[in-house]
This record gives structure tokens, sequence and C-alpha cells, in this order.
């Protein structure tokens, strides 16, 4: 869930986050050619329970360190630029809707994980040169404030085309697709609603109805949405925000209160399926340990403790899930997906055409 962990709670809680690891923030630069450490680069959202962590060191006789690099799209576009020269050993959060790019740029060496086999087949994207192991996925869904709803006696979207409809005007906020996986995800979901001939249409008649368009999650997230504890203290004043359909149990789980039902729903027809990857960096120092962390990712207990340090379902097949999310937080059932070649094929001139549309 990138930049989406609840990390100032989640810290609370016992978990193992970026900040904490790296030193509230600052970059860990401990060289991991050291053979008793590995150096994970990942996206800000990282986090795993202390506990869980310890096992791995445990075990396996390496110490972790974290390299944290903003939003997913940044940290990718960083680690292909530094490829020859890596700042870590692997890298995690890279998704579908930017793998190809990785690929296409070398940034990963061959892999196959111990326990792949178990890991269900439709997210395994790269698995005949397994390049990439996949390890977790969730769908980004707009979210929408149940109190404002109510309180205007105003129907929920639920889809696509309700988002443009004259009621809805001056409510929804969005990520840039150039700038935010969540904001990408959001726009390649509408191209797989419309079509190519019929997405641009959609997004100019999104524009005239008052879309709100800002860098990243957390800003549309903690300071736009009014449905989010975060965004009604900052005074939120948009009731729809492109999320996550594991947005609302995070939203009970870490209420000082906990509610009998979520706040927030979540409009199942604007969902777009998004799987996150972790590879074995080109040129990494210490492969060896990379492997044993990869290897960890997809692992019961990581699989298992995942979903509630990062708002994830896991891949692992047999992996439990949280009853919370069971209950206000579940899988969209037919989400939006976009072929992996269709989207290296386009993804650029999308965001370039959507740039156009909506930004200018």
């Amino acid at each position: 869930m990138h930049n989406k962990t609840f990390v100032a709670v989640a810290a609370g809680l016992g978990l193992i986050t970026l900040s904490a690891l790296t030193g509230c923030g600052s970059t860990d630069t401990k060289s991991s050619s050291d053979s008793k450490s590995v150096t994970l680069v990942s996206h800000d959202s990282w986090a795993v329970s202390k506990s869980v962590l310890g096992d791995f060191e445990k075990q396996s006789g390496y110490k972790v360190h974290v390299l944290k690099d903003g939003d997913a799209g940044q940290a990718v576009n960083k680690a292909i630029l530094t490829k020859d020269n890596p700042q870590g050993d692997v890298f995690f959060g890279v998704d579908n809707t930017l793998l190809s790019r990785a690929l296409d740029n070398g940034l990963f060496q061959p892999y196959t994980a111990k326990g792949l086999d178990e890991v269900g087949a439709t997210y395994r994207l790269d698995q005949d040169k397994h390049r990439v192991t996949p390890v977790d996925y969730g769908d980004i869904c707009v979210n929408y404030d149940k109190a404002y709803f109510s309180k205007h006696k105003l129907t929920p979207p639920q889809s696509f085309a309700d988002l443009a409809k004259p009621e809805y005007k001056n409510l929804l906020v969005t990520e840039n697709a150039a700038t935010s996986s969540p904001g990408l995800g959001f726009l390649l979901g509408s191209t797989a609603q419309f079509g190519d001939n019929g997405w641009q249409d959609y997004w100019k008649k999104l524009k005239a109805n008052g879309v709100k368009v800002v860098d990243g999650w957390e800003q549309a997230y903690y300071q736009e949405f009014s449905g989010s504890s975060e965004g009604k203290k900052a005074g939120g004043d948009r009731p729809l925000v492109v999320s996550y359909a594991s947005s609302p149990p995070a939203e009970v789980i870490y209420a000082k209160k906990r509610p009998s039902t979520a706040p927030t729903g979540v409009a199942s027809g604007t969902c777009f399926r998004q799987i996150e990857f972790a590879g074995l960096l080109s040129n990494a120092k210490n492969p060896k340990g990379a492997k044993a962390f990869i290897d960890f990712l997809v692992s019961k207990e990581f699989q298992e403790d995942m979903p509630l340090n990062m708002y994830v379902y896991p891949v692992l097949k047999g992996a439990k899930v949280p009853a919370e999310f069971t209950e206000y937080g579940p899988a969209a059932q037919h989400p939006e997906t976009v072929a992996p070649g269709k989207i290296a094929a386009n993804r650029d001139q999308w965001v370039k055409s959507w740039t156009s549309l909506v930004l200018k």
C-alpha cells in the first residue's frame, strides 16, 4: 500500500517501519558488501513486525538495513538511475503498473524464490524469467466518506461513470498519474473501463466535474479526504478519494475507540488490481543475502504478518487474512486489470495524454 500504511500509529503498536530502521527517516548508509548484512530498497510504506524481522535475522544470520526512497514511482526511477552501483541488494515495491519499465531497464537479475510454487499463478507476471517475485496484491479504489453522504442524503458513487455525474461535482480528489502509484492505477482502471477510444473523454468529464489532483496518496488521503481521521483534523473537504479497498479496515483498527462499522466505504466498481514485487538488484553487493531475504518475503510467517502492517493481501496460497479485512475491506470481486504488455506499450503515452488533458 504505497505511502498509505498508517506509520505513526503502527510505530506505536510495535511495528518496525522505515523511519525506525533508518534512524527517523535518515538514510542508512551501511554497506551491504558486509556479508552479514543485506540492504532493502523500498518505497515509504514498507513495514514489518519487529518479531518477524527478528526471526529472519536470527535464522539467516543477516542484519537487515532498509533504505526508503519515497513513492513507488520515485523509488523505481532512482533504482534505475543507480542500477550500475545500486543502493542495496533487494528492491521491494515495484508494481504491475511500473514493472515493464524496471524490467526493460535491466533493474533485476533472475532468481527463483524458494516456495514460489505456492504463490498464486495469476500474480507471477514474469514467471518465464523470474526477474521479480510477487509479494502482495491490493485494489486501488475510490473511497467515500459515509457521514458526508448520509448527511447530504446522497447515494455514494459505485462506478467510474458515476464519478462524472453532476451530483458528485467537486467531491473527488485523486493523485497525479505521473508521480503516484495509486494515481497511475486509477488512470489504468479508466483505460480498461472505457477503452482506448473512450478514456480521454471520460477524463475531460471528470475535469469538468471538478476533480482535484494532488501529488501523492498521503496528501490526498490525510489532507484532502474528509473521511479519514487525519483528513478530518486537517479540514479535508473532499468526500471521495482514490485510495485502496483496504483503507476502511485501517480506519477501524487505528481508531482511538473502535467503531462498529467503518467510517469509510469503497466504490466497488472503481477498482484496479495492483500487484507488488521484489527483485534481486543487478550488481547487488550481497546477492546471497538478497536471495535469502526474497525467500523470506514469500514465507508464510511474513505473508501472514504483512496485511496488518502494509494493508495489502498475501499472494501465498493458504496464508491467513485478518478478520478485519474480510469484514471491512474485502478484495474487489471484479477489479479492472490491464495486461502487462499493454501497460508497457501504452503507459508513457497514456500518462502524457492524461497530463495534457487534466493538468493543463
